[in-house]
């Protein structure tokens, strides 16, 4: 997360803590979780079925479940499949480019051809 550098549109330092992180099951750790609290980062992480059973199975010293919004969970779907559309380059699949301005340029050309054959999909 040290790598994160979201562009302001005026003059100031970039943003460096995302508003909101939604991720799946196999972030949900307890160290992940204490991590985005301790920056103020709220986030969206399904509980594993293990854990929730070690929880119950301590009872009320299991403490509470983690809150998880179901409906902002439903749009992380889209990313995934935006995701799985990019994998079919087999030069972004592969990383067959080593510089990083590089293979930032393709992803940028790749997600663009992608917009262009059908923008209905990526909206």
């Amino acid at each position: 997360m040290d790598g994160i550098r979201v562009r302001r549109d005026g003059p100031g330092r970039p943003r460096t803590r995302p508003e909101h992180v939604l991720a799946d099951k196999g972030y949900s750790t307890k160290a992940i979780r204490d991590e985005l609290r301790r920056r103020g980062i709220s986030h969206t992480i399904p509980e594993r079925a293990d854990q929730k059973a070690n929880r119950q199975r301590r009872g009320r010293a299991g403490g509470r479940p983690p809150v998880f919004d179901t409906e902002r969970y439903k749009h992380r779907n889209v990313v995934e499949r935006f995701f799985n559309r990019l994998k079919q380059w087999r030069a972004l699949a592969t990383r067959y480019t080593k510089r990083a301005h590089y293979y930032r340029n393709e992803l940028t050309i790749a997600a663009i051809f992608i917009w262009l054959k059908d923008p209905r999909e990526t909206a």
